[in-house]
């Protein structure tokens, strides 16, 4: 099927990965040259803008998580768990998961968020309630509401997410940098996380 599968990223070939794959002309994940992570996301959303305007908010947020997938490949945050359950934590399922046993991080990956800031928050709160010193973060490309969701939670309005991440900007690049800086693992063999895995 191609890269992604071979990678782990994907297990079967989606309408998603066909889309991701006729990005940049085609060239793989793999092959891209970027200056820095919010220049890789920058690239592949818009290619993906250019070659489908007319897409649905579900395709959208598809393609985001697959770029944010392969980003976190191709910066050595590994592994890392998709579409991720974790033990104790009923009901909930986290677009990315990075396992550390003092200090696991989510990332909940949405476009836009309108309303859907707080199910990120509940996700978190649900989390930490579990992994008390967990790390919780809502990465979207929508600066403006960003921006709002930051103020929510300087002011104690949202109390579960550590940070909405624009990736539009340095802040992105940031929190990869801090990424890189934990040394994430497998869960145990009574799994914390189960999920899709990607080594």
């Amino acid at each position: 099927m191609g890269v992604l599968k071979d990678c782990g990223i994907s297990k079967s070939k989606t309408k998603t990965v066909t889309i991701f794959e006729s990005l940049l002309s085609g060239e793989t994940f793999l092959d891209v040259v970027y200056d820095s992570p919010k220049d890789y996301i920058k690239k592949y959303w818009e290619s993906f803008k250019v070659a489908h305007p007319q897409s649905t908010p579900s395709v959208n947020g598809n393609v985001f998580e697959m770029i944010i997938y392969t980003l976190l490949y191709r910066e050595w945050i590994k592994p890392f768990y998709t579409q991720a359950k974790v033990t104790y934590v009923p009901n909930i399922v986290y677009d990315a998961i990075l396992y550390n046993q003092s200090q696991p991080v989510s990332l909940s990956l949405k476009t836009s968020l309108r309303e859907r800031y707080k199910q990120a928050d509940l996700e978190a709160v649900a989390l930490k309630y579990v992994h008390r010193r967990s790390k919780c973060y809502l990465l979207t490309i929508s600066p403006e509401e960003a921006a709002l969701a930051n103020e929510k939670i300087k002011k104690g309005d949202i109390i579960g997410l550590d940070a909405v991440i624009d990736c539009t900007t340095s802040q992105i690049d940031d929190l990869i940098a801090d990424l890189k800086n934990v040394t994430f693992e497998e869960a145990e063999s009574k799994p914390a996380v189960t999920g899709n895995i990607i080594k």
